[in-house]
């Protein structure tokens, strides 16, 4: 089962973690109402190092990204459900739009991120770089979102 990390001690952890000869592995975002594209690229993630990390958009975070309306699950609902997935070690909430400052703090060996994404479109590619971090980029399940749930609901 994973464990909720507080931010202010997710650096020196996974520095820790490192030291004693573990790879971290790091992917994002809201994660709000969880469906089998979500639990494909995490367990494909785990794939890539000792340890998984995802770091979590905060409430405010996913409102100011998504608008008004988001997230459905609070953010303390949606850390305990990734805490309860088996490919999941930790998760780290964060409050910005961008997990740009808390991927250069903690350093992942690897970080993956969805194939809409490429090295030239990716926001954090700079830190990746900088710090060393490889990248892998997963494919989606067709068809599945979070958006799409939300309009299937509501068009019920």
């Amino acid at each position: 089962m994973g464990q909720l990390l507080r931010r202010e001690n997710a650096a020196l952890f996974f520095h820790n973690l490192q030291k004693s000869g573990k790879t971290i592995v790091a992917t994002n975002g809201c994660f709000d109402i969880l469906h089998v594209g979500h639990v494909r690229y995490l367990q494909k993630t785990k794939t890539f190092a000792d340890y998984m990390v995802v770091l979590l958009n905060s409430d405010s975070s996913v409102r100011s990204i998504k608008g008004e309306g988001r997230p459905i699950n609070n953010e303390n609902d949606r850390a305990e459900i990734l805490c309860a997935l088996s490919c999941v070690d930790y998760v780290v909430i964060f409050n910005e739009d961008s997990p740009r400052d808390l991927l250069d703090e903690i350093k992942p060996d690897v970080y993956t991120k969805g194939a809409d994404y490429t090295m030239e479109t990716l926001p954090e590619a700079d830190i990746m770089k900088k710090n060393g971090t490889r990248v892998e980029f997963i494919s989606f399940v067709e068809g599945k979102s979070t958006t799409n749930l939300i309009n299937k609901i509501n068009n019920n």
